[in-house]
């Protein structure tokens, strides 16, 4: 049986199709194919391209049960690693880190990192702003559950869009990283006070909100072979205190500790906030 449509409906629904196709069209160009392992994926993604400064994404998908790490994996774990070389027109990258979570590591410590899916935004530098841009990722990274499963994924990813349709998810991202600070700053949430507690121990002082929970501390040392470990909270901290500490272990051979830089990220229910110090 044939079946007659109207003129003007048909052309209602091609241009709905064309409409829906183009934006579909927009956003594949706007990130790139997901790369698929057994329990993770990874993609790159493009927020709008204007002037030299652009801002991207990588993306990541994680399994239930499954888990990545930050920057700094904790007692255990396997750190990101990412090469950006191979891109075209692109003079540097920094990524930004989300505030993490604090895992079971299964064997009596604790670990770093993330569960889900986490967006780690990109602040990228062009060579010349006047041409076009192409970000070539090579990714290296660990998803675990019980055991760790190492994942090797290249991406590939232009930056053409003058909107893009991941800005919100970037800017998403960009709310989740934890904001500058400086210690002794009038926010609910802060470092009032780092110092020594003998030879091997520091002790962090943090203002919390009273009801605040699943507060945590992470701190780094100056360079990538510093390997401190997690600040512990004290039980009997001060009133209206929650006291942190860690001993002054994990430091590379012939590194001391007098003087040393180090950054601390203090991670609370809704807000998050790193601050860099000197060890006196």
């Amino acid at each position: 049986m044939l079946t007659r449509v109207p003129r003007r409906a048909a052309i209602g629904v091609a241009t709905i199709l064309l409409a829906s196709s183009l934006a579909l069209a927009a956003r594949a160009d706007d990130a790139s194919p997901w790369q698929r392992d057994g329990h993770s994926a990874v993609r790159l993604l493009a927020g709008s391209r204007s002037g030299a400064v652009l801002l991207g994404g990588i993306a990541f998908q994680i399994q239930p049960g499954w888990k990545t790490y930050w920057r700094t994996p904790g007692d255990s774990g396997v750190p990101p690693r990412f090469d950006f070389s191979k891109s075209d027109n692109v003079e540097a990258v920094t990524i930004m880190w989300p505030a993490p979570q604090k895992f079971d590591d299964g064997a009596g410590g604790h670990s770093i990192g993330y569960h889900d899916q986490v967006v780690l935004p990109l602040r990228i530098v062009a060579k010349a702003a006047d041409k076009p841009v192409t970000l070539r990722a090579e990714i290296n990274y660990a998803v675990c559950e019980k055991l760790c499963i190492p994942v090797e994924a290249n991406a590939e990813l232009g930056f053409n869009s003058v909107a893009s349709t991941e800005d919100a998810n970037l800017r998403a991202a960009l709310d989740t990283v934890p904001k500058p600070a400086t210690i002794g700053d009038p926010n609910p949430l802060t470092i009032r006070d780092v110092k020594r507690d003998g030879a091997k121990f520091v002790v962090v002082d943090v203002i919390a909100p009273a009801d605040a929970r699943n507060v945590n501390l992470f701190v780094e040392g100056p360079t990538l072979d510093w390997s401190l470990p997690i600040p512990a909270l004290v039980e009997h901290s001060p009133p209206g205190v929650k006291r942190f500490s860690f001993e002054l272990d994990g430091l590379p051979p012939g590194a001391k500790p007098e003087g040393a830089a180090l950054k601390f990220t203090l991670v609370g229910p809704e807000k998050s906030y790193e601050f860099n110090t000197s060890l006196d």
